[in-house]
């Protein structure tokens, strides 16, 4: 999928619309949110920078699966996760295939926690079980999971599994086919602003690329290039974790897949399960396995852990909120960053290239606002004088 890239010579005239560096999920969807730009089937011109190979696995968007979900405690990630859902909907639509498979969603947990009551409100679940009304009675998936006494669940109607590799690469292609610029190995070291305004987006191997805007979505290296380039600090740390798969027991295979109907799924309280499969640090595996052997018994065979054990590199903030800003400084509007997505940013993805791209292109994004998506809980101003961000605001209170 790599191409040549006209640099543009001198100055932005010949250069690209906006230059997109960085091609994980975020990346790939801002390339292709802003190739859609424009009319006559004439979107604006762009370039995908992609400092190692494509689809490579030292981020945190590759693997066999990711879950969308539209239950939070925190009341401004629902809007912006059926925001996605419509665009993941509208991109699968343009490739001509899936990536994504629609399931129900299961929220679980004991009933007082402030957490889970919170996500039900704010998902718009429906509460299905309670193990203290009447233990017999059944529930959608009750067969499948044991509620322990004093636990609820809810159900809610946005939920499913995404190939992750092959989600990136169908973002990735779409944008190509819509004429956008894709290089792999090639790192950013430069991003400036030149007298006439345009951008020059320089690379360790000495060349330059010329355009009007920029956008920044590289990760967990964020925090090093925004410093470099514009002087500013992000709070945006690695963190390496596992995604874990487990083994179905025999005869269960096809029950619990996401064909079948089967729910992604959260577990409230300690330890927190996030769905199938579940992403925990090291040290969870024997009690995610105690759990699974206790609300799933005789499911999921865990005597030997999982079978496969994923690296994965997450990009951490305080808060656990994303940072979705201009860069501001001599960059002012012209350079946008996506960053630090926390482990649960991949499944509002298209929603998140969508915003990047209109930002960098307008200056302002439009669709975010017609969403109900509140951007002002993801400014990098919230760190200045309170390295905590929105930690306090975020705290669901019991």
């Amino acid at each position: 999928m790599a191409a040549a890239a006209n640099n543009g010579g001198e100055g932005g005239g010949d250069g690209f619309d906006v230059i997109v560096v960085g091609a994980g999920i975020m990346g790939s969807c801002a390339a292709y949110a802003a190739s859609t730009r424009g009319g006559g089937g004439c979107g604006a011109r762009v370039l995908l920078l992609e400092r190692f190979d494509l689809l490579h696995h030292r981020g945190s968007s590759h693997g066999e699966s990711r879950t969308i979900r539209a239950t939070y405690p925190q009341a401004h990630y629902p809007p912006m996760v059926r925001l996605a859902a419509r665009l993941w909907d509208d991109a699968q639509r343009d490739a001509g295939y899936r990536v994504l498979t629609p399931t129900p969603h299961l929220d679980m947990g004991p009933r007082a926690d402030p957490a889970l009551r919170a996500s039900i409100v704010n998902g718009a679940a429906t509460e299905v079980a309670d193990a203290a009304s009447d233990a017999a009675a059944p529930w959608p998936w009750s067969g499948v999971f044991r509620l322990p006494e004093g636990w609820t669940a809810a159900t809610s109607e946005i939920g499913g599994v995404m190939k992750a590799t092959k989600a990136v690469a169908m973002f990735q292609s779409l944008a190509a086919k819509n004429g956008a610029v894709v290089r792999d190995r090639t790192e950013v070291v430069g991003i400036a602003k030149q007298g006439d305004g345009s951008i020059v987006v320089r690379t360790s191997s000495g060349e330059e690329f010329h355009g009007a805007k920029c956008i920044i979505t590289v990760g967990a290296w964020a925090s090093k290039l925004v410093r470099s380039v514009a002087g500013v600090d992000l709070p945006v740390q690695p963190l390496h974790t596992l995604i874990c798969y487990w083994r179905a027991r025999p005869g269960r295979e096809h029950e619990l897949t996401p064909e079948s109907g089967f729910p992604t799924f959260a577990s409230y309280g300690d330890p927190y399960i996030y769905s199938t499969p579940s992403m925990e640090f090291p040290g969870l595996i024997k009690p995610v396995a105690r759990w699974i052997d206790e609300v799933m018994p005789g499911h999921v065979d865990t005597a030997g852990g999982p079978v496969i054990r994923q690296p994965c590199m997450y990009s951490m903030t305080p808060d656990e909120d994303f940072i979705i800003d201009f860069v501001g400084g001599e960059l002012g509007k012209d350079v946008v960053v996506g960053a630090g997505f926390s482990g649960h940013g991949f499944k509002m993805g298209p929603a998140v290239g969508r915003i990047l791209a209109e930002m960098a292109l307008d200056g302002e994004a439009r669709t975010a606002a017609e969403a109900g998506v509140e951007l002002r809980h993801f400014r990098i101003g919230r760190f200045e004088d309170n390295p905590e961000g929105n930690l306090a605001e975020n705290k669901v209170k019991n």
